[in-house]
């Protein structure tokens, strides 16, 4: 399979990205459990202007995350592996499986306790991560296998995304979002108008996303409605979108998404902390994450197959499918940012994001050696 310039370019700052998350979420926990635990923390709880450091992060610089996430979704609808039904069927019935198998275990566990609202936490995968820890693998990685899993991860963060709009918006203020959208439809008269100029587009998103803030809604929410009214026209290099979006991929994997980790990964881990592990939450989790997300995925993916609904790429094997099924449990910060979202009680928060490490971890483990084992026993025989 041949790999466009653009997805070359992406999947690169994916896999270097992921593994500078690897290595500032280490340093973070080793800060946040040293002698400067106090200080670290501190830092990252630090008032500007009326919200912490950690605040800005999370419902600001992740908007532009999203807004990304959003190019590349838009750049895959049109030219990617989601601009044909036949292509898209296959990573679209894996990522549905990969959201609804892992819920539904996490559901099975903590439906009616107080921890149920966390049931999106295991739905999501880590694009920088799982594509990072793929990388390592080197050349013996199918192309297709490449694209098979990016696609899944992109899918699967747009399926967070819907999730986070419709389960974690607690109150509505009805003026603001009004106000927002009224923004946006704006913003699509520009782009119907064939005004390529990005200042409008991107003062208009300033604008918008402080009344999304303001309006119960998640801030992040307007980096992805945003992204669909840059104007993308051939979706070559001169065009909007991809000027945008090429600028952004470096920003966003070697300074929001650290930023992210950093700030969300400074966990003090106390000497008791395994004790907080036995707890349907954790769980749901761990459970949901490194066992739901390969059998949901392996699992649709043959229903779509045996349906007829899809096919598998010609140098694809099942055993590729359940590999990138693994690396799928890489829920990191897609994650931990539902977490925050989903919980309001500090130790839960904590404990939560000790099994999401837990579990991205043994995903990303397990998910290297069973797909080094594949690859290089197909090379050997």
């Amino acid at each position: 399979m041949k790999l466009t310039k653009t997805f070359k370019a992406f999947f690169d700052n994916e896999k270097s990205g992921g593994l500078l998350l690897l290595f500032v979420t280490i340093i973070s926990l080793y800060l946040a459990n040293s002698p400067f635990q106090t200080e670290y923390i501190a830092f990252w709880e630090k008032d500007l202007g009326g919200h912490s450091i950690t605040h800005w992060i999370n419902d600001g610089l992740m908007a532009i995350f999203f807004l990304l996430i959003g190019l590349e979704l838009e750049r895959e609808i049109y030219h990617g592996e989601l601009s044909s039904i036949k292509n898209a069927s296959l990573p679209i019935m894996a990522a549905f499986g990969g959201m609804l198998v892992p819920a539904a275990i996490f559901l099975a566990l903590n439906f009616g306790t107080a921890t149920q609202n966390g049931a999106g936490i295991p739905m999501a995968t880590d694009i920088a991560f799982a594509i990072g820890i793929l990388s390592l693998l080197g050349k013996k990685v199918p192309s297709s296998l490449k694209v098979f899993l990016t696609a899944l991860a992109v899918i699967d963060d747009l399926g967070a995304i819907i999730v986070i709009a419709i389960f974690y918006t607690t109150s509505i203020a009805f003026v603001n979002l009004a106000i927002a959208l009224g923004i946006w439809v704006f913003l699509f008269i520009l782009n119907r108008m064939k005004i390529h100029n990005l200042i409008p587009y991107l003062i208009g998103g300033i604008v918008m996303w402080y009344f999304m803030l303001n309006s119960g809604v998640h801030a992040t929410i307007t980096g992805v409605i945003l992204a669909f009214v840059i104007p993308f026209g051939d979706g070559g290099e001169k065009s909007s979108s991809y000027k945008l979006q090429h600028f952004l991929h470096k920003p966003v994997a070697f300074v929001i998404l650290p930023l992210f980790a950093i700030a969300n990964t400074c966990i003090a881990i106390e000497s008791d902390w395994h004790q907080g592990l036995n707890h349907p939450n954790t769980y749901g989790i761990i459970l949901g994450l490194v066992v739901g997300k390969p059998l949901g995925i392996i699992l649709f993916s043959s229903i779509g197959v045996s349906a007829g609904l899809c096919a598998l790429p010609k140098n694809l094997k099942w055993a590729h499918i359940l590999g990138a099924g693994m690396l799928g449990g890489i829920g990191f910060t897609m994650s931990i940012f539902i977490t925050i979202l989903a919980f309001k009680d500090p130790e839960i928060i904590v404990f939560s994001k000790i099994a999401i490490l837990i579990a991205s971890v043994l995903s990303g483990i397990i998910g290297f050696v069973y797909l080094k084992y594949i690859l290089t026993r197909k090379k050997t025989l």
